[in-house]
């Protein structure tokens, strides 16, 4: 049997959209279902104002812009993310500073995050890893007393909740993928969320969203003609890559619940070996916790048995992979002055970690066949 690690998920009324999208000429940015799935996700979501983009990289980097973040600033992240998160920060000349993460979750550590605000820090980013959600109500409150604003890098965290709200709407702004390897997918696409109904803040957004123009009321037809009015650049996504998600969208509950099954069969037949110690921790969720079930992983004693176990597995047609390297330990994190050492519990997350496969079509079966394999590997007498 071969179990790849991603497989790619149409609902079947992809084509047909498309077709719509074509038939309506409604090609580029800012078109008939970047509107509808715009409003869907603002339904949804409860999110005052949704702009799509062109990634969730991109949001990211607008959101940088409109808090107005520029050299000497300082914005606060775990290490334990992806390079966009920092990057969003730096391409503005500020600073990002990296804290630890928490071993139940590996979300960013609210007491560490404290530790780390500075007379020059601007923002906070809470990175929902895997669809989880950070410790929000206590990360509010540090950056209330503070007076920091809250960017919620929701990347990997569309449709989850934390306690009685979904991800994406707890911070000032907030960033969505819809990458090809996410639960909801366009091929490249993202959203900016704006949980404000600040109008001047979201026609920022709109002018910076549009190269720096007012096109937007161009097309409202609130002006003549367009012009260059701001710093911007070009984040719109075509509408065909929006017809695509809003087929997608339109299924969001049924992809989690397939997604669900999955992740609950890994947790009660893997649960032996947490008992057991052969494994040191492994994807969990509380009661508060509504994940969307992004991905699910192990971690092992260290990075030479991860890498061992990702050799047997792949020898059984089974492809498991590894996650981020912390930015900290990377080459640009230390050119910031960061060395080895400075996040124990990141860097043993780091070379530990093994993400097993998870898509919205796999099978019970198919997930039995990866237990079975793991359960074979993991046996004190396998070698």
């Amino acid at each position: 049997m071969k179990i790849p690690f991603n497989k790619i998920y149409f609902t079947g009324n992809e084509l047909k959209l498309i077709k719509e999208a074509l038939n309506m000429e409604s090609v580029s940015g800012d078109g008939y279902f970047t509107s509808k799935v715009s409003s869907l996700l603002e339904e949804t979501f409860s999110i005052p104002k949704v702009l799509m983009t062109t990634s969730a990289t991109h949001a990211l980097d607008i959101a940088m812009m409109l808090i107005g973040l520029g050299p000497k600033d300082e914005v606060i992240m775990p290490s334990f993310t992806f390079p966009s998160t920092a990057n969003s920060v730096m391409l503005r000349g500020a600073i990002p500073v990296f804290t630890e993460i928490l071993p139940s979750n590996l979300n960013i550590d609210p007491d560490d995050i404290e530790k780390k605000i500075t007379k020059n820090t601007r923002a906070i980013i809470p990175v929902h890893y895997g669809g989880v959600g950070c410790e929000m109500d206590r990360i509010i409150n540090i950056a209330e007393k503070h007076r920091l604003y809250i960017i919620e890098d929701a990347a990997q965290g569309v449709n989850s909740k934390y306690k009685d709200r979904f991800l994406g709407a707890w911070g000032y702004l907030a960033c969505y993928s819809f990458h090809g390897t996410k639960n909801y997918i366009s091929g490249e696409g993202g959203a900016l969320a704006i949980n404000s109904k600040d109008e001047e803040l979201i026609e920022r957004a709109q002018i910076i969203r549009q190269k720096g123009t007012n096109r937007n009321k161009f097309l409202k037809g609130k002006v003549d003609k367009y012009s260059w009015v701001d710093i911007g650049s070009s984040y719109t996504p075509s509408d065909i890559l929006m017809a695509v998600l809003y087929g997608q969208l339109q299924q969001m509950n049924v992809i989690k619940e397939k997604r669900r099954k999955i992740v609950s069969y890994y947790i009660e037949n893997l649960n032996k070996h947490l008992k057991s110690g052969s494994i040191k921790g492994m994807t969990t969720l509380q009661k508060y916790q509504d994940s969307n079930h992004h991905l699910f992983y192990i971690l092992l004693e260290n990075e030479a048995l991860r890498d061992k176990v990702i050799k047997r597995l792949r020898e059984f047609g089974i492809h498991a992979t590894t996650h981020f390297e912390p930015l900290h330990s990377s080459f640009m994190g230390q050119t910031l002055g960061y060395t080895l050492g400075d996040f124990p519990i990141t860097e043993r997350v780091g070379k530990s970690l093994l993400r097993l496969p998870l898509y919205t079509s796999m099978t019970i079966e198919e997930a039995n066949y990866v237990v079975y394999r793991l359960d074979e590997i993991l046996n004190p007498n396998y070698s």
